[in-house]
């Protein structure tokens, strides 16, 4: 006797499943569909994307992290190569292109392996030993002497190259920049707290207008008109405490029977007003910033008192100004003391752009600075402000650890190099994912010879027997000129934390999608 065997459902019956080598394809495509969204933007002369949002507004770019997070990306393996993105802009701050293309184009050869039956494990062994291979040559490019001034200059100028702020500007800007990190790391360890490092932007002038201010710059006005709009050696207050009358902390009730009686508690509110003036003015304090409200009244008498102040700063910027002017941030006005306050060389209120700037000037060993950055417009304001933050990123990472690599892919090619000669002593099918890595690197400085209108065969060939010839070869393009020589020549380097870190991040997003060999979505 037999029993027909009843259907066990597991999942629901909306849920879709996707299994297997179609699985694999899916997600392959959909990381390869990421890295070409954004390949076209890589190296000095890549190109820009405009990207519209559904409420009409415009980015117009070619920084990679910024095209990924402004893209609305819903497939599951797609989003982990904006993850990768993110990853590489957080850590360094560039670089974020060069490991989208890489996480793709090592999807994309291992997709050939898995057609030619080779199994995902043995692709993403040959992937962990290829990147073991592949950091050891990227120690063998490190550029030998120390990482000074000048040698910061030419990686922030790289990494600024090709972002649309023009020859002029960008010299301008690696200069600035530069300052700024030399002005707030630690003088024994080297170490850069990146939210000293302040950025403020506004229209009306050229990118090359852009400034470096030790202390800070915000958009806030003086809390009374009558306030001096300009104070130089000022002596500063940091209050986190409201300037007004002081209430109880219970409610209370006062009965007032006669007019008289009215007018000694409004003189007695006004006299507590006017002493909070007083007892800033005897302490010498020019300048408040208080991060809570200062009332109308207490505004006038400090406005008659000669002191400029202003009213509900943001906590992040009144710890900027404590930073900056090494005051101390005061919870009461009573018994302040000589210590308590800090000095600025100048504070001074200007108009820009129709605006009230308030610029905040510390002395020479101000460990907060902000980075003025100026723009014609405002799409040239953001853009000239997300390559300031790549050029800040990279010349962090270059000054913390001491070590530059030579750019425009000469490290991409001793990879694939390096790659190639060690495939050899790798055993079994792993080899072929060694050689396919290499494959794989080779589309960075392919994509760059590309994007500067070469012939990109042409290009690898003439870079392959450059390097076997020279030991160093890139694609270094200066104006309208491009050669394929050594970079260092040309003052063409990266700090190796870049290159590190685009390769650990998109081998472990690429092996991570090929060992998923199903997919189940609930819708």
């Amino acid at each position: 006797m037999s029993y027909m065997q009843q259907p066990l459902y597991v999942l629901a019956e909306s849920t879709q499943r996707t299994s297997g080598a179609d699985a694999r394809r899916s997600n392959v495509a959909a990381g390869r569909a990421v890295a070409n969204a954004v390949r076209t933007t890589l190296g000095p002369r890549g190109m820009d994307k405009m990207l519209v949002d559904s409420s009409g507004g415009v980015v117009v770019t070619n920084d990679g992290a910024t095209i990924l997070k402004e893209m609305d990306i819903e497939h599951p393996a797609a989003q982990m190569l904006v993850e990768v993105a993110e990853s590489q802009e957080a850590e360094v701050g560039d670089g974020t292109t060069t490991a989208a293309v890489l996480a793709g184009e090592l999807l994309a050869r291992a997709e050939d392996l898995l057609d030619d039956d080779v199994h995902a494990t043995a692709v993403v062994e040959g992937y962990h030993e290829a990147l073991r291979l592949a950091l050891d040559a990227v120690d063998g490019m490190l550029v030998g002497g120390e990482v000074d001034r000048e040698a910061l200059l030419t990686v922030a100028e790289s990494a600024m190259t090709g972002k649309g702020t023009g020859d002029i500007a960008t010299g301008v800007l690696a200069g600035i920049v530069v300052d700024a990190v030399l002005q707030v790391a630690d003088d024994d360890d080297r170490r850069v707290n990146r939210d000293d490092i302040r950025v403020f932007t506004r229209t009306g002038a050229s990118a090359a207008a852009a400034e470096l201010v030790r202390g800070v710059v915000f958009e806030e006005e003086p809390a009374n008109d009558n306030m001096p709009r300009s104070v130089e050696e000022a002596t500063v207050a940091v209050l986190d405490t409201k300037l007004d009358v002081r209430s109880g902390e219970v409610d209370t009730e006062y009965t007032i029977t006669s007019v008289d009686q009215l007018d000694a508690a409004l003189s007695a509110e006004d006299a507590e007003r006017r002493t909070i003036a007083e007892t800033l003015s005897a302490a010498g304090v020019d300048v408040v910033f208080c991060s809570k409200k200062i009332s109308d009244p207490v505004a006038a008498y400090l406005a008659d008192a000669g002191i400029l102040a202003f009213s509900n700063v943001k906590a992040s910027e009144a710890r900027a100004f404590a930073r900056s002017t090494g005051a101390r941030r005061l919870g009461t006005i009573d018994d302040i003391e000589a210590s308590d306050l800090g000095t600025a060389a100048s504070i001074r209120v200007e108009k820009h752009a129709g605006d009230d700037v308030t610029f905040v000037e510390g002395n020479d060993d101000s460990r907060t600075v902000t980075l003025y950055v100026r723009g014609s417009t405002d799409h040239v304001v953001d853009e000239t402000e997300r390559a300031v933050d790549d050029a800040l990123g990279v010349v962090v990472a270059a000054h913390e650890d001491g070590e530059i690599v030579p750019g425009a892919g000469a490290v991409e090619v001793a990879i694939a190099d390096r790659l190639r000669s060690g495939a050899n002593a790798v055993t079994g099918r792993k080899a072929l994912a060694v050689e396919a890595f290499a494959d794989a690197v080779d589309a960075v400085p392919r994509t760059l010879a590309e994007n500067a209108g070469l012939d990109p065969i042409d290009a690898l060939v003439d870079l392959r027997a450059h390097h076997d010839s020279e030991g160093v070869a890139g694609i270094v393009i200066d104006g309208p000129s491009v050669a394929i020589t050594d970079p260092r020549d040309e003052h063409v380097v990266d700090p190796v934390a870049v290159k590190r870190e685009a390769l650990e991040s998109a081998t472990e997003a690429a092996t991570m999608i090929l060992r998923i060999d199903d997919v189940i979505a609930a819708n």
